[in-house]
């Protein structure tokens, strides 16, 4: 693949908003750490973001060599969810896993 992120929307490929509203968020938290400083730390590989009103997760596509565990387990969760998958400009992606 050569984008180097991909966007997970909060909408499911039948055009309906994902529940729970805060899923961006968990997912965050997820793969979130504690710093030296004891604050919480979000991974610099997933943002949250708005595309099109829609709250999204950006997937920076590094987690994949980083973490690929983790990767998989974020694109099974859109694929379990029929969540879209899109690149920055909008297309649809298709990752294969």
């Amino acid at each position: 693949m050569e984008d180097q992120e991909i966007i997970i929307q909060g909408i499911t490929l039948a055009g309906k908003p994902f529940r729970p509203s805060d899923w961006v968020d968990r997912m965050c938290s997820t793969f979130a750490s504690f710093g030296v400083d004891k604050q919480l730390r979000y991974s610099p590989y997933l943002k949250p973001k708005l595309v099109n009103n829609v709250r999204s997760l950006s997937v920076d596509m590094k987690l994949k060599q980083v973490n690929p565990e983790g990767f998989e387990q974020l694109i099974q969760f859109a694929k379990e969810n029929q969540l879209s998958i899109i690149n920055p400009a909008g297309e649809a992606v298709t990752i294969d896993s």
